[in-house]
């Protein structure tokens, strides 16, 4: 046991013990994780988003970060668990990507395990779409439900999407730019 200090009186054997401290250990990096559909949002609403919160000075975790020869899915789950925020961009495409649906899945569990915050933005998709699994994402599932690869997680990627959509979130499916 090792000691990490001693009682203000300065009693002999009167010391705080490190088992006795129930002080989680740090995990924030990064205020905010941005998940989101490449090919969809990052040119536009994704990167604008990304720029204001660089400027307000706001510590974000986008893929760009991913280094040379690291393992993608265990790096995009270590930034996740060690951001304190989770910004879900659900777009048109987002459901067709394994990688978005299990980050997703992989947020969910950090806001359960460590109360971790999570914010749904919809743009270009309207939250039923992704709640009820409509349109391009019932044309997404349908797909994955045909591959062997990922038939196994349908019902865990849906059961998430209906959780995420759940919280309260931003509705940019019909706004015009």
């Amino acid at each position: 046991m090792e000691v990490i200090g001693t009682s203000s009186s300065g009693a002999a054997g009167s010391v705080t013990a490190v088992d006795d401290v129930n002080i989680p250990p740090l995990r924030e990096k990064y205020d905010v994780f941005i998940s989101f559909r490449g090919e969809d949002t990052r040119l536009t609403f994704t990167s604008h988003l990304y720029d204001a919160l660089l400027r307000k000075k706001i510590e974000t975790y986008m893929d760009y970060r991913l280094e040379r020869g690291d393992e993608i899915g265990p790096a995009l789950r270590e930034a996740i668990e060690k951001s304190r925020l989770s910004v879900i961009i659900f777009s048109e495409n987002y459901a067709s990507s394994t990688w978005c649906l299990n980050e997703l899945v992989h947020i969910l569990e950090c806001k359960r395990k460590y109360g971790q915050m999570v914010v749904s933005i919809f743009y270009d998709t309207s939250p039923s779409d992704v709640r009820k699994q409509k349109r391009s994402y019932a044309d997404a599932f349908a797909q994955h439900e045909n591959r062997e690869d990922t038939r196994d997680k349908v019902n865990v990627w849906k059961a998430a999407l209906v959780e995420a959509t759940g919280l309260s979130g931003f509705d940019y499916s019909n706004k015009k730019w």
